[in-house]
């Protein structure tokens, strides 16, 4: 299937690992332009090399940027020109009870994960809107849906980026402009990984064994009964930024292996 992407221009943010770095992979094997974005420099320049290597003819280039700092965002804005797909996936999260947490941790949480959404998107969306044509894709969860009980900070935030990805989906009427969320599930993106293996290491077990575990304890009833690989929520995302997605604008879309149990 030709999706169409050659010669668009896309930024991720929160893109050196993980489900963003698989959306990268995935829109430059479509012949896109790529901007990742990382908190360091030198892991930013990492992945860029890497794609590089693995894209020789593509254009990839990279923005630092910690989205808990306002004015590292405000520049990152001003860089932002003529971008034809928005990826809002940097996000962040820990398991702490909720009596434990103190008030500047409900707000670093929303400010890196649906503030960055609503700076980028405030900045982008305009854009698209003035030349009828883009594609804003949310990552969210099905955690903010299925909000967990020891990570209420985190769900209330993949709640909140739904509801702002509906909400803007609302000023795209009669443009070929559309916006989206993915809700995804559990991941074996490159921190559950570290941990897993960390846990598997003091305990003496096989890696594939503890992801089971982990899977049968926290969701059994997981219909894929495995974790999700990144490169399978990214294919959803890429589907969503292509021409041919037209007809999917507001919607929540699950990638998330069955998790949640709702029609």
């Amino acid at each position: 299937m030709n999706l169409k992407l050659e010669g668009k221009r896309a930024f991720i943010s929160g893109s050196t690992q993980g489900i963003g770095f698989a959306i990268a992979k995935q829109l430059l094997n479509e012949k896109a332009e790529v901007i990742i974005n990382g908190r360091h420099e030198e892991k930013t320049n990492l992945a860029v090399q890497k794609l590089n290597d693995e894209f020789s003819d593509a254009v990839i280039s990279g923005i630092v940027c910690d989205f808990k700092k306002k004015e590292e965002v405000t520049a990152l804005l001003t860089k932002l020109n003529n971008i034809d797909i928005l990826i809002n996936n940097v996000g962040i999260f820990e398991l702490k009870d909720f009596e434990n947490l103190e008030d500047e941790e409900w707000y670093r949480i929303f400010e890196v994960n649906v503030m960055s959404c609503i700076r980028l998107s405030k900045k982008l969306l305009p854009q698209m809107l003035q030349k009828k044509s883009g594609r804003i894709v949310f990552i969210s969860s099905e955690s903010g849906v299925n909000i967990p009980g020891n990570m209420i900070h985190y769900g209330m935030t993949k709640a909140a980026m739904t509801a702002v990805s509906n909400g803007l989906s609302k000023l795209t009427t009669d443009t070929e402009v559309t916006v989206n969320a993915i809700l995804g599930g559990p991941t074996y993106s490159d921190g559950v990984a570290s941990t897993i293996e960390h846990i598997a290491a003091l305990q003496n077990i096989e890696i594939e064994q503890m992801k089971n575990a982990i899977i049968q304890q926290t969701n059994p009833h997981s219909l894929l009964q495995r974790f999700i690989d990144p490169e399978e929520i990214a294919s959803l995302a890429v589907y969503l930024s292509s021409p041919i997605s037209i007809a999917t604008n507001g919607a929540s879309l699950r990638a998330d292996g069955g998790v949640l149990k709702t029609i």
